[in-house]
C-alpha cells in the first residue's frame, strides 16, 4: 500500500534517521543473498519442441539479453503463420552430425570436420520470439499484468533534470556519457514495486552527473570494483531505502540491504563507509525529490 511522501524537511529527516536505523539493524544480521529482482529470459529453449538447447548454444543463445530465451527455426516460424521483423538476423546454433545418422535440422552447413570423432559440425539459424511477428498468442509465454503506483510515478515525473528513461535491453543501468537511464520493460519484474525500487537505484546513480550534483563514483566514471564505485553503489542503494520509504514500497527494503552487505565485504567491512554513503544518499535524494529548489525558496521568504 502506498503512503504519501513527507510534506516538509523536518518529516524526512526523520525518515532518514529510521532508515538508518533499519538498515543497521538489517547489516548486524549478516549477508542475505540478493537476487536481480527482473527475470533475464529464463534457460534457452525451442518454443516449438519446448527442447533445452545445451553445451556452447547455451551461452549463444542467452548473451542477447532477450525477455524471454525463446527461440525457433524459420521454417518452425512460417509453420505457425509468423514471420521475421524485417533487419532482424538469426542466431547461429551449433551440433555435431555424425554422418550415419542424419539429424532432423533446418539450414544445415558444413563448417568443419574432426577426423577422431567422424563427426561434421553443423550449424544452422534460430530466432528469438522478439525478433518476431504475428506469432499465435497460444505459442507465447503469459505476461504479468503491470499497473502504475502513483507515488513512485510522482518522484520520476518530477524528478529535476530527470535523465531519460529507455527499456531497450533487459539490463538495468545508468549510462553517464549519454546520461540516461535503461531499464528491463516493467512485466520482467516480480512486482511492479520492484520495478521502481530499480528504476530509483538508476536515478541516484544519476544524480552524481556534472549537471546536477558531479559526484565522484559518476562524474569521473570509477572502475568496477575499485572503491570508488563500491563507495558510489553504498550511495545508490541507500538512496533507493530512502525512496522506497517515501513511495511506501518498503517490501523491498530486505534486498536493498544485503545489496548493501555484499559492498561492504567489498570494502572489507567498514561500517564508516557507511556514515559517508549516507550523506551523499541524503543530497542524492533531496535531489530527487526536489528538495533543493524548496529550499531555496523557503530561504527567499
Amino acid at each position: 500500500m502506498e503512503t504519501a511522501a513527507p510534506a516538509n524537511k523536518s518529516a524526512q529527516q526523520n525518515v532518514y534517521a529510521i532508515v538508518n536505523e533499519k538498515i543497521i539493524e538489517q547489516l548486524n544480521k549478516g549477508i542475505v543473498p540478493w537476487q536481480k529482482p527482473w527475470t533475464t529470459g529464463g534457460f534457452p529453449k525451442n518454443l516449438i519442441t519446448n527442447r533445452q538447447y545445451r553445451g556452447i548454444n547455451v551461452l549463444l543463445l542467452a548473451a542477447s539479453d532477450y525477455e524471454h530465451n525463446l527461440f525457433l527455426t524459420y521454417q518452425q516460424l512460417e509453420k505457425i503463420g509468423g514471420r521475421v521483423k524485417k533487419g532482424e538476423k538469426g542466431h547461429m546454433v551449433v551440433y555435431w552430425n555424425s554422418g550415419d545418422k542424419q539429424k532432423e535440422q533446418v539450414e544445415e552447413t558444413v563448417e568443419s570436420t574432426d577426423e577422431k570423432k567422424k563427426a561434421v559440425l553443423r550449424y544452422y539459424y534460430v530466432f528469438n520470439i522478439s525478433q518476431c511477428d504475428k506469432i499465435p498468442e497460444d505459442y507465447l509465454p503469459k505476461t504479468r499484468e503491470t499497473a502504475d503506483m502513483p507515488t513512485c510515478e510522482s518522484i520520476v515525473k518530477n524528478m529535476p533534470k530527470c535523465p531519460v528513461i529507455r527499456h531497450k535491453e533487459q539490463k538495468a543501468f545508468y549510462d553517464v556519457v549519454e546520461d540516461y537511464v535503461n531499464m528491463p520493460k516493467k512485466r520482467s519484474f516480480k512486482t511492479d514495486a520492484a520495478y521502481y525500487s530499480t528504476l530509483f537505484h538508476e536515478l541516484v546513480h544519476s544524480t552524481g552527473h556534472h549537471d546536477r550534483l558531479d559526484r565522484t563514483g559518476v562524474a569521473e566514471m570509477a572502475e568496477f570494483g575499485d572503491a570508488a564505485y563500491s563507495q558510489e553503489e553504498l550511495v545508490a542503494e541507500i538512496g533507493t531505502c530512502y525512496l522506497q520509504s517515501f513511495a511506501g514500497i518498503t517490501g523491498e527494503f530486505k534486498n536493498s540491504t544485503a545489496y548493501i552487505q555484499g559492498w561492504l565485504g567489498k570494502l572489507k567491512n567498514d561500517r564508516r563507509m557507511v556514515i559517508a554513503a549516507t550523506s551523499a544518499a541524503q543530497k542524492a535524494t533531496d535531489y530527487i525529490l526536489n528538495q533543493q529548489q524548496a529550499k531555496e525558496e523557503m530561504s527567499e521568504e
